[in-house]
């Protein structure tokens, strides 16, 4: 049976038909808004953006509606399809590819990368989504999901290359960095995790401002993915991601060695802990 198209031909987003299925369900159960938000206990204000599309919710109010509904974990499953629409139409090309990669390398020179993220995901995109609570759930939540891959049976072997200044520049919760730094030091001792730091001696590089990652794919062909704090571009002609490849190479052979990088954030986490806060008076 072919899948279902919009009056425009194209067909229908994960999102669209979540929504769709939520609205659905709750026509069939003959519910009113104000009932099912007893039901579940969420607001009917987000129980009416749900079913609108406006919001795609979290695993927790998308299990609670199966369970009024009686839907097993129908809602849940399209709920995994839907989240992927919160991502950047151009950024769903990249993880098609880092789904199937083999290899990835990659160099931050900000922030912690996605797939190291901790409760360190929330601020960083509080940031970006000042005041909006909820979209602001559920853009945690789709980033924090993408950490499978390192935890997914036969994973992909991953290098992280972290600049200096990722590990300089705290969340505001000292608490909260610390166990960040923590689950750096956690993570660096999966098999398949290689963690190193770019400290500022290595001096000036060709990356710099410039976020990299590298993924290797199956028949051994390569593509790159490059980001700012605005925008981000994914690479795939060959040449171009070459370049990056040697550009990466040269910034990784300037790192300290795992061991070291992992003694470089043992030493700052000890130097965190015994700072006393700034009086702001």
């Amino acid at each position: 049976m072919p899948a279902r198209k919009s009056i425009s031909g194209r067909k229908p987003s994960a999102r669209r038909l979540l929504a769709a299925e939520v609205a659905r369900l709750r026509a069939e159960s003959g519910k009113s808004l104000g009932q099912l938000a007893d039901e579940t206990t969420y607001d009917r204000t987000y129980l009416h953006k749900l079913e609108t599309g406006v919001r795609i919710g979290s695993p927790e109010v998308i299990a609670a509606l199966d369970k009024v509904y009686g839907t097993g974990e129908r809602l849940a499953m399209l709920w995994e399809l839907a989240r992927e629409d919160v991502f950047p139409d151009k950024y769903k090309r990249f993880m098609e590819l880092e789904a199937t990669a083999t290899v990835r390398y990659e160099y931050s020179a900000a922030t912690v990368p996605g797939l190291l993220h901790r409760v360190y995901v929330r601020e960083v995109l509080g940031v970006a989504l000042p005041g909006d609570e909820q979209e602001l759930e559920e853009s945690v939540v789709a980033r924090l999901g993408r950490q499978r891959l390192l935890h997914q049976d036969s994973p992909s072997h991953y290098r992280a290359v972290l600049d200096e200044a990722v590990l300089r520049r705290a969340v505001s919760d000292p608490e909260d960095w610390q166990g960040q730094l923590a689950h750096l030091l956690t993570t660096a001792q999966l098999a398949h995790v290689t963690l190193q730091v770019l400290p500022f001696s290595a001096g000036l590089h060709a990356l710099i401002g410039t976020s990299l990652t590298l993924l290797w794919q199956p028949d051994g062909s390569a593509v790159a993915y490059t980001e700012d704090s605005h925008s981000g571009e994914l690479v795939e002609e060959a040449g171009s991601v070459e370049r990056l490849r040697l550009s990466y190479d040269l910034l990784r052979d300037s790192a300290l060695s795992p061991r070291e990088s992992v003694a470089f954030i043992q030493r700052l986490m000890e130097d965190n802990a015994t700072c006393e806060p700034l009086d702001p008076n």
